[in-house]
């Protein structure tokens, strides 16, 4: 979702997923989970007709964003240049999905990442910027409600599933508040919801090869209706499973991410060279 107050001859476009945030009440709460500090390091993606922009720029002195749509991009600088005394809007038109971080960050573990999310790019934004995790300080988004339920989920929900097991795995995830289809323009038919994402450090969990954890977690999410004995018989057999301690009867929601690091650094293990 985009954030902003609607302007003049600018339609939301369903291709870009656009619900523009016009409540300011709503707006003063995400700056406030933010809690953006002079100086911080921060990127802004979708901002969209600059509802969070501005007070973020206020509050930090400078600030990155990406846009994509580009017929938001001269109405926005524009915004930004009658806001010049708040600081510095690094505005460029782009594709978040294919953003390198390190053009944004000075050192490990400093950049803030903020947005409105569009549904349809959700989850691969996401899976993209745990790639570059190591330059990431945290993450705040507003998303649609059931991708922040599915990312918050524990073991044994019935909405446990990839993306709550490989989020979990790199950070802590806070679900904060939710936001009602009110706060926006075009008012979406679901519930939005904003949540945090603090990068684990040090991570507690570790896979020996880290690509082999992310094939493990999606072949078995691949057929989660089936046993592990069934849905991961091309990788690992039972007895591997149960020397890593897992119940080869056991279904993938019923796992824990404990118990994937393991499996995967048994199949690790196996395709190492002797």
């Amino acid at each position: 979702m985009n954030a902003g107050a609607k302007p003049p001859g600018h339609r939301a476009r369903k291709r870009f997923g656009q619900n523009f945030l016009h409540d300011q009440r709503v707006v003063e709460q995400i700056v406030r989970a933010i809690g953006p500090q002079p100086d911080d390091q921060l990127l802004e993606i979708g901002p969209g007709q600059g509802a969070l922009t501005l007070p973020l720029l206020r509050a930090a002195g400078r600030l990155h964003a990406i846009e994509m749509d580009r017929d938001l991009v001269a109405p926005l600088a524009a915004q930004a240049a009658q806001a010049a005394e708040f600081g510095e809007l690094a505005l460029r038109q782009g594709d978040a999905l294919q953003a390198d971080l390190g053009q944004f960050a000075t050192e490990a573990a400093s950049l803030r990442v903020v947005g409105n999310l569009p549904y349809n790019i959700s989850s691969p934004l996401i899976f993209h910027l745990l790639e570059q995790r190591e330059l990431i300080r945290d993450m705040h988004f507003m998303l649609q409600r059931e991708l922040v339920d599915r990312m918050a989920a524990p073991p044994g929900s019935r909405i446990y599933g990839r993306l709550s097991v490989m989020v979990q795995y790199h950070c802590q995830v806070d679900r904060l508040f939710t936001v009602p289809p009110g706060a926006f323009r075009p008012a979406p038919k679901v519930e939005s919801a904003v949540v945090r994402l603090l990068p684990l450090r040090p991570q507690p969990l570790r896979a020996v090869d880290e690509a082999v954890f992310s094939r493990i977690v999606a072949t078995a999410f691949g057929q989660r209706r089936k046993m592990l004995r069934r849905s991961l018989a091309g990788l690992l057999d039972e007895t591997d499973m149960r020397a890593s301690g897992v119940d080869p009867s056991a279904r993938p929601e019923q796992l824990g991410v404990a118990a994937f690091v393991a499996l995967a650094d048994a199949l690790a293990a196996f395709m190492s060279p002797k």
